[in-house]
């Protein structure tokens, strides 16, 4: 496998890798619980890459925080993470996106993923695929509970998730 993830502030000339790990990763992950139609549009990439380009240069954008996972020169990890999207909320911070490629899976990049975009002192929460039994059990490991919270997300079944400040690190 090589050398093990370093992770590092995402930037600008990121954007085309950080487009193809999430399209990747969500063929990955989500196939069978989105169709493939939306997976395998030639478009996705294309509207990944103007994602990323506004999340990471749009002044509505500035209290984001981005990073990715890079292994042998090669991006393997993308996380970003925001002010909450729930009206009112409880928590603080919200974490958007957190994405490893399965083949980088267990080599810590997505703790050090979560550790660059989520402060210990936060309370933050986010949404998660269901089902999708590896990443709630890796929210799990890292404080997070399911909030009982259940919505529908381009026909993808998604649980809440929240961990507050003292989640006993």
């Amino acid at each position: 496998m090589g050398s093990a993830p370093t992770v590092r502030p995402a930037r600008v000339e990121d954007v085309a890798q950080m487009a193809r790990v999430i399209v990747r990763c969500w063929q990955e992950t989500y196939r069978g619980l989105m169709t493939d139609e939306v997976l395998d549009d030639p478009g996705l990439l294309v509207a990944r890459e103007r994602f990323w380009s506004a999340a990471l240069t749009d002044e509505r954008y500035r209290e984001n925080r981005a990073a990715v996972a890079v292994r042998d020169g090669e991006l393997v990890g993308v996380a970003m993470s925001g002010p909450p999207l729930e009206a009112a909320p409880e928590w603080t911070r919200q974490l958007y996106v957190l994405y490893v490629l399965a083949a980088d899976h267990g080599t810590g990049a997505g703790p050090a993923l979560l550790e660059a975009v989520v402060d210990p002192e936060e309370s933050v929460a986010l949404w998660v695929a269901d089902p999708n039994p590896r990443a709630q059990a890796f929210y799990r490991k890292h404080g997070f509970v399911a909030d009982g919270a259940v919505q529908v997300e381009g026909g993808v079944r998604e649980i809440r998730m929240v961990r507050g400040t003292s989640h006993g690190r």
